[in-house]
């Protein structure tokens, strides 16, 4: 099984090494990498890194703001990557304007974004699946209204109060890929196989899918390496 890591759940040490944060998360047996930002590092350094350390990246989370500013060197940064899914890490979406704006931009960019080779896609927390003060729901304006792919968040699904292997039955080939995190309802974040949430029938569910699996961890607990060496450890006993 090849499991991906989001390399956010390394943020105490990434943003200082992250050559030596990359080679922790292969040494440990991830084999894909979710980038949360790149710390100044040309996209040929990163490159390197990987190719050093047999890492494959699975996709960035990068701001779809980014694709608004500099279209063009966003995806050649992407390009030299080896990159083909760029993931919105969330957006502020809690107005019917700001709804509107970010649909009609997403509509207007992911055809160009295709033509490169590259996927856009949109990453949930939690309150894309509540109402918001205007009455809709963000997640399905998304589902209604744009062609993105999804990346689900199956902790955050969980928080909500939605069963996330439901979900994933739900939004079927909608979903590319899934964070598998654990936690608390309360939104307290725990590595994998220390909280509430239904992890094992999650990656079951994905596995059957045939979806990229993602670790997340919220919490760096002492350290985001030392959690995320718990969490890869936990999925070990699941194989």
């Amino acid at each position: 099984m090849k499991y991906g890591i989001q390399m956010y759940s390394l943020r105490d040490s990434t943003d200082k090494d992250l050559d030596g944060s990359l080679k922790a998360v292969a040494d440990m047996g991830y084999k894909l990498v979710e980038f949360a930002g790149f710390f100044g590092h040309s996209a040929e350094e990163v490159r390197a890194m990987l190719d050093k350390y047999d890492l494959e990246i699975v996709a960035t989370h990068s701001d779809w703001v980014d694709l608004k500013t500099n279209f063009a060197d966003t995806v050649k940064y992407h390009k030299i990557l080896g990159n083909k899914r760029y993931v919105i890490p969330g957006a502020a979406l809690e107005t019917r304007e700001k709804l509107d704006d970010f649909i009609a931009f997403v509509n207007e960019v992911q055809p160009k974004l295709k033509a490169e080779g590259i996927e856009l896609g949109y990453h949930n927390h939690a309150f894309e699946f509540e109402p918001t003060a205007e009455g809709y729901h963000i997640h399905r304006e998304l589902q209604e209204k744009t062609d993105l792919f999804f990346e689900l968040d199956t902790y955050w699904t969980f928080v909500a109060k939605l069963d996330p292997v439901k979900e994933l039955e739900r939004l079927g080939n909608r979903v590319k890929m899934i964070h598998l995190k654990d936690g608390l309802e309360d939104g307290t974040g725990l590595s994998l196989g220390s909280g509430k949430a239904p992890v094992a029938a999650v990656k079951a569910k994905a596995v059957e899918m045939g979806i990229d699996i993602v670790v997340e961890s919220e919490g760096c607990d002492p350290t985001g390496k030392e959690e995320v060496q718990r969490c890869i450890d936990y999925l070990k006993t699941l194989d």
